[in-house]
């Protein structure tokens, strides 16, 4: 299995699906999440920000902004150990959103008032897998 690290969608198809309708009900994005060391933002300004504060400030925003599309951010950790399996480099962080349906996060992702909010993603992520999941039918979820 080969894994490759993108800020957006890697080719047309990929893009292409985002864009199809996707499955009923809700849906959680799990995103694994790699910090640049420092804060490159594409308008060339100067900054003393890390990767990780840099996405910070788009995380408050976005945590607030998701809820005008019916999202809303279940979970978000820093990775500290890798128990099954082997990658060559670890992810940083972990988020988990939910969004009413797959519409519902691309609208919030091409909208005009995200685009501000996405500078501050882009100059601080070195890369991340957006992974698309659905409830599991056949395993119950705990009672909190």
């Amino acid at each position: 299995m080969q894994v490759k690290n993108q800020l957006y969608p890697s080719s047309p198809e990929q893009m292409a699906s985002m864009l199809e309708p996707g499955p009923e009900g809700p849906i959680i994005m799990v995103n694994l999440l790699k910090f640049r060391d420092r804060a490159v933002y594409k308008d060339g300004r100067e900054t003393d920000l890390s990767g990780r504060e840099a996405y910070e400030i788009y995380g408050q925003a976005v945590s607030q902004y998701i809820t005008e599309f019916g999202g809303r951010i279940l979970f978000a950790g820093d990775v500290t150990h890798l128990t099954i399996g082997e990658v060559d480099d670890l992810w940083d962080e972990v988020a988990l959103a939910e969004y009413p349906n797959r519409a519902a996060m691309v609208a919030m992702s091409t909208s005009e008032a995200f685009a501000p909010l996405a500078a501050h993603r882009e100059a601080g992520l070195l890369g991340q897998l957006n992974i698309e999941t659905v409830r599991s039918a056949g395993i119950p979820l705990s009672a909190s």
